[in-house]
């Protein structure tokens, strides 16, 4: 005796193979609108980096310099081979810094734009300053709105370059030497005192943590009565009448 055959069991079958379908076919439709923008992406970036590149230069002795952790790349020219000696890269450290130096001065550089990438761009900001180079401190956001920049170190010291040359990079504000120094100490002490009143906070939720109502007494634990009680805990001291002897 055959088992009875289920009506439209064919159907259910054939419908993932046809789900499996439509989504290749939304895949390939995405795929496709993908690389078309893509493609209008690529040739507006071409186009603006061609209107770039056909300003009169204004500055023929300029350097760019893409600033990184581990290396920094430097382009003192425009130059369209990948070997080209006009630019290299240079470890980040202290001698890499001084053979970046060397490497402008052959080149008869004497203005340098760069990144402010994180600080990074510190140490060889001020060493390019000590040896007498003029060096454009340029906003990261300032090049990224220009069209045209390309993706990759290399490249971006040869756009950082090129946009210099030709005039289009404003120096952001950067202070003098003792300014940045008062700044650096100003900071230092926020960064004292806020750490200072966390380590305030600790001392007082310890203290709670052992059922010490001293913040329910005293309006500043860290004052001269505060101090003196909490060292006479540390030395053993538990009897209030002696904890109270030490009220200033």
């Amino acid at each position: 005796m055959t088992a009875p055959t289920i009506r439209g069991q064919p159907a259910s079958s054939s419908a993932p193979s046809g789900k499996r379908a439509q989504a290749q076919a939304h895949r390939r439709a995405y795929d496709r609108r993908k690389d078309r923008a893509r493609a209008k992406s690529e040739a507006l970036r071409q186009k603006e980096a061609a209107h770039v590149e056909a300003l009169p230069v204004q500055r023929p002795h300029a350097a760019g310099i893409d600033v990184g952790s581990r290396s920094h790349w430097v382009c003192v020219g425009f130059a369209a081979a990948a070997d080209s000696c006009l630019i290299r890269e240079f470890p980040a450290h202290t001698d890499g810094l001084k053979a970046i130096a060397a490497f402008l001065r052959e080149h008869q550089v004497d203005t340098v734009a760069m990144e402010s990438t994180g600080i990074y761009w510190i140490p060889l900001y001020e060493l390019l300053q000590a040896e007498g180079f003029e060096v454009l401190l340029v906003d990261p956001s300032y090049t990224h709105q220009l069209r045209g920049r390309p993706k990759t170190d290399r490249r971006d010291c040869q756009w950082i370059y090129r946009l210099h040359s030709v005039g289009l990079l404003a120096a952001a504000f950067r202070p003098d030497e003792k300014t940045c120094r008062l700044r650096a100490y100003l900071r230092q002490r926020a960064n004292l005192v806020r750490q200072a009143s966390r380590h305030v906070q600790h001392m007082q939720k310890a203290l709670e943590q052992m059922n010490l109502k001293l913040t329910e007494i005293l309006s500043d634990v860290t004052g001269v009565t505060g101090r003196a009680i909490i060292r006479a805990i540390l030395r053993g001291t538990r009897a209030p009448e002696k904890l109270a002897k030490h009220r200033d």
